[in-house]
């Protein structure tokens, strides 16, 4: 059985709020955007933010690549793609890409990496929570 590629898009209308005084997007709304593909991931795969803490791990952000091919600017339309990459970690990886609704032009793309502390003592989790176990079977995921 192959495994399923677990992924999101997400469309954007860049906002007045999210540009310079060049009209161009700032680049830590980048940031911005990716937390919030990742929080829309986690509510569609059942693995959000307040259900890790829920079962004592907070999931913090180590690692984080931007690569800014072209300017976004005020207005355009945008689709934000997550794609969740696979590993035998105890870690989330995530992929990005950012490209023209209506061209596919691809404007940014980008690469997180989480690590999986334990609430009680804030440690670092060096084998996979139970939960994260159980969620990867769930979906049919393997390394």
């Amino acid at each position: 059985m192959s495994q399923p590629t677990l992924s999101l898009t997400k469309d954007l209308t860049i906002r007045f709020s999210e540009v310079d005084s060049m009209g161009v997007v700032w680049h830590g709304a980048y940031a911005l955007y990716l937390e919030d593909a990742r929080e829309a991931f986690g509510l569609k795969y059942g693995l959000d933010y307040m259900g890790m803490v829920a079962r004592g791990f907070y999931v913090p952000m180590v690692d984080m690549h931007i690569r800014y091919r072209q300017p976004i600017i005020y207005g355009q339309a945008v689709t934000l793609r997550i794609d969740y990459v696979p590993t035998e970690a105890a870690k989330l990886i995530f992929e990005y890409t950012l490209t023209d609704s209506q061209t596919g032009e691809v404007l940014c793309t980008a690469r997180t990496i989480q690590v999986f502390i334990h609430k009680s003592d804030r440690r670092l989790a060096w084998t996979c929570p139970d939960f994260y176990d159980a969620w990867k079977a769930r979906w049919n995921i393997h390394a």
